[in-house]
């Protein structure tokens, strides 16, 4: 999207000026021409440093939309700029301000000479390498309209999985919540009550009901030391967490919880499948394949897993033998490689 100051003659003469934000010149001229408006001077405003540094995102849900309409209208046979042009134009210029400047940008890319996956390349917050390479694929075969049905299913697809592990998990972060509200209140205003009585008494306590007195006192009486080692301990925990160390330590973690842990393993081998059905659908090449699929795969222990897979298949190894070297990939799914390698159908089996 580009910004221009303009000069214009409205119907009753009077000379007014203004800005005008328009794909390109011809665009600006018809827009403020449909206002009523005569052009007499157009200037193209200068970008600021803050504006071109700027990561733009956008919602998922404009994303999906997006994609399945531009598919829609490359099947109807309408050109790659003016599909874009439209989806411009018919985007919010308030609500959906960032997904006006990204189509403006890719139209003037690709105006200029750039192909598609590379212009949505220059956006990688917005169109991740799976999204990048299909349309890749696309582009080079003459099927982009084809592969970008599909993408708009798979991210439909994947919404809808994120959708339903949050779903699963509300329940028990609600559980949590509620001991933890009811063990502080028991703590700070039950105990001191038992406390009290307790003394009255002048026995000698139990070590565990000791403990929880002097917890208790301790709580009531330095809280804001509580607060203050909490606070330290959440920051360090999400600096070590955000460290590479601590990241290879969490990923490993994750996937020996007790409850937690199989559901994870069985959503990363989820995405694994379908992302690398999708791309093999789509003609990527199996390296590249497993390369993307290693990138996107969210956890360091899986991704050290696909780039160890991958090295024994530049090796010569079938995929199928080279899964099996690594026991993180469950039975079910090397017998799936299998018989797709077999058949030729690696991309419906999986």
């Amino acid at each position: 999207m580009i910004t221009f100051s303009y000069q214009a003659r409205d119907a009753s003469g009077r000379i007014i000026s203004g800005i005008q934000d328009a794909l390109n010149e011809d665009n600006a001229v018809t827009s403020l021409m449909s206002r009523g408006l005569m052009v007499l001077s157009l200037q193209r405003k200068a970008v600021s440093a803050r504006s071109r540094k700027r990561k733009w995102s956008v919602k998922e849900t404009d994303l999906v939309l997006c994609t399945r309409q531009l598919a829609t209208m490359i099947e109807a046979g309408i050109s790659l700029v003016q599909a874009l042009t439209a989806l411009y134009e018919q985007a919010d210029p308030k609500r959906q301000r960032n997904l006006r400047h990204i189509i403006s940008d890719i139209t003037t890319r690709v105006q200029g000479g750039e192909t598609f996956h590379e212009a949505i390349g220059k956006h990688p917050r917005v169109f991740n390498r799976l999204f990048v390479s299909m349309v890749k694929a696309g582009e080079t075969g003459g099927l982009l309209a084809e592969i970008l049905d599909r993408l708009a299913g798979f991210l439909e697809a994947s919404a809808r999985l994120r959708k339903k592990v949050k779903s699963a998990m509300t329940y028990p972060v609600i559980v949590l919540c509620i001991a933890f509200t009811i063990t502080t209140f028991l703590i700070v205003r039950v105990v001191p009550i038992f406390g009290e009585i307790f003394s009255d008494f002048g026995a000698k306590l139990p070590a565990p009901t000791q403990f929880l007195i002097d917890l208790s006192n301790f709580i009531r009486g330095e809280w804001y030391f509580l607060l203050l080692g909490i606070g330290g301990a959440i920051f360090g925990t999400r600096a070590f967490l955000r460290s590479k160390r601590g990241k290879q330590w969490s990923d490993r973690w994750k996937l020996k919880l007790p409850v937690l842990g199989p559901l994870a393993h069985k959503i990363a081998m989820s995405r694994f499948a379908r992302t690398f059905a999708q791309l093999i659908r789509s003609g990527v090449p199996i390296l590249e394949v497993l390369d993307i699929v290693g990138g996107t795969a969210g956890n360091y222990v899986i991704e050290k897993s696909i780039k160890s897979v991958s090295e024994n298949v530049e090796k010569g190894d079938n995929l199928s033998v080279a899964l099996s070297k690594k026991p993180i990939f469950p039975p079910m799914l090397l017998r799936m490689v299998a018989a797709g390698e077999a058949t030729g159908k690696i991309d419906t089996m999986l």
